[in-house]
């Protein structure tokens, strides 16, 4: 590895499977002095830890509720961390049909996907150093009309629209904010989330290899290595942008 991220100190939220845990894996590779990764379940944190090592911090968290990112913020300030780079990742998906959907799963969504991010960037910035970077994990549904996918496809797309005023807003403090937008990718939460059961996860699959211009569906670790780009010196002069990484799909 080149060490594109030696003696540095990051965050990344919902890191303890998927996408986050690869980002986490990616950072610690490159020579991170230390990462906090969170996530909602103990258990799920102690079990990607055991991977990460020990540079790997885990914090039980919820995004939703301020206090546990108080708690997160006071766990790196403990440890006299400043932080180079915040991947505000964590995110829920599942399905609503429109005239199907209740009041409930509508603030669900919305507190997780879009309120989560706002407040995680919001409470970590004051130790986040100049010039360091953040990364927001959307969708390439935040620019599409997925389908049963109505608050889903709508809460990425404030997350984008996040990233380009904070490019502006933070340019007094030379901190650049870009999104990664994944395309088809077989992480947890089309188990847990979409509720998809195996056949339905090959059936799809299948549907990917078809319509996707790479012909395959996407692992964790190939979207990590996007988000690493987009926080490290070599995006330096990268900065409000959405990198779609979908292997083709959303340019055709």
């Amino acid at each position: 590895m080149s060490g594109k991220f030696a003696n540095q100190v990051a965050v990344v939220t919902g890191a303890s499977t998927g996408i986050g845990f690869s980002i986490a894996q990616g950072l610690i590779a490159e020579g991170a002095k230390r990462v906090y990764i969170t996530g909602r379940s103990t258990g799920t944190l102690k079990a990607a830890v055991a991977k990460l090592g020990t540079k790997a911090v885990a914090v039980v968290s919820d995004v939703s509720r301020q206090g546990d990112l108080d708690k997160l913020k006071a766990t790196i300030e403990a440890r006299n961390d400043q932080l180079d780079a915040v991947f505000a990742n964590a995110g829920i998906c599942e399905k609503n049909p429109v005239g199907e959907t209740s009041e409930t799963a509508y603030i669900t969504m919305f507190d997780i996907n879009v309120k989560g991010v706002f407040f995680t960037v919001q409470t970590l910035m004051p130790l986040m150093k100049d010039g360091s970077s953040i990364v927001l994990t959307a969708s390439i549904c935040s620019s599409n009309g997925m389908e049963g996918l109505s608050l889903y496809n709508a809460s990425k797309a404030a997350v984008r629209s996040f990233a380009r005023t904070w490019a502006n807003e933070l340019k007094g403090r030379k901190i650049r904010a870009n999104v990664l937008s994944p395309g088809f990718t077989r992480t947890p939460l089309m188990d847990n989330g979409l509720k998809m059961s195996e056949s339905d996860i090959a059936a799809l699959r299948q549907h990917v290899e078809q319509i996707t211009p790479l012909g395959y569906m996407a692992q964790p670790e190939e979207i990590a290595t996007s988000a690493l780009f987009l926080a490290s010196a070599d995006a330096r002069y990268v900065n409000g942008v959405e990198l779609m990484v979908d292997g083709g799909l959303s340019q055709i």
